[in-house]
């Protein structure tokens, strides 16, 4: 009985020492437009280097809200510079890491079924078969201001808005449109481009001259303690083969125009 119990005792210890050995996962805020690529590039990452990832995904302006107030995360990746530059000024971010790696784009999507005719680009969205518009809340998701300001380009702001139905972030504002809730959606490319999406509807394109360029840009958090993990997952994702990866997914290397 006795060496019973001390074989479950060594076992506990051997259990909890193993636990302990083992490093916190690499722990990354990124933007929703990353969610149906992440999980592929943070599988490659994990698969050569050992090093687990965890990944959270939101809107890039209440990823930065939590990191001004304190929030656990290593890295972030911000669908909007502005962001991460912030953090840079306030003295958040370790020198040197900021850098941009992919350009967004928006795209106005709707279902197959609503019989919409997308050929007439955002003036289609004054049609009165649109009775809701999805987009991401513009107050803290790049995609929204972005979807604004191409809106506003073409004199259609006024016209539509009262038909809103804003998304907590680009990828919410996405169900919304694919599940029903909305008729049409300005969402991203990167989200439009996954299987579930092309399956249920179609996309045209909306030209990157409507609106500010999404330049999308990722940082080290100097409360990180995976600094170095963090760099090399940044050196990673700028390797050839990986930004194949986010261009298949609906990325453009940062800096070069379409």
């Amino acid at each position: 009985m006795i060496g019973r119990f001390l074989s479950l005792v060594a076992g506990w210890l051997l259990f909890t020492s193993l636990a302990a050995a083992q490093p916190a996962p690499l722990r990354i805020a990124a933007a929703s437009d990353l969610q149906a690529v992440f999980p592929v590039l943070t599988t490659r990452f994990e698969r050569e280097t050992h090093h687990k990832v965890d990944v959270s995904f939101g809107s890039s302006g209440n990823f930065s809200a939590q990191i001004q107030n304190g929030a656990p995360f290593d890295v972030f990746f911000s669908a909007d510079v502005a962001y991460p530059r912030q953090l840079e000024s306030a003295r958040l971010t370790l020198a040197g890491t900021l850098v941009e790696y992919a350009r967004g784009r928006i795209v106005l999507w709707s279902r197959s079924d609503a019989n919409l005719d997308l050929s007439r680009g955002l003036a289609m969205l004054t049609d009165a078969r649109v009775r809701r518009i999805a987009i991401a809340n513009p107050e803290h998701a790049p995609y929204g201001r972005a979807a604004v300001a191409a809106l506003q380009h073409e004199q259609l702001y006024d016209r539509v808005r009262s038909k809103f139905v804003l998304g907590e972030n680009i990828s919410q504002a996405a169900q919304f449109v694919q599940s029903g809730n909305a008729d049409a959606g300005l969402i991203a490319l990167s989200l439009a481009l996954t299987p579930a999406m092309r399956g249920a509807g179609h996309y045209v394109g909306v030209p990157e001259s409507l609106h500010p360029p999404i330049e999308q840009a990722a940082v080290v958090l100097s409360a990180s303690r995976q600094a170095d993990v963090a760099r090399q997952f940044l050196t990673f994702l700028r390797r050839p083969d990986n930004q194949q990866t986010l261009k298949d997914a609906g990325f453009t290397p940062p800096q070069v125009s379409r």
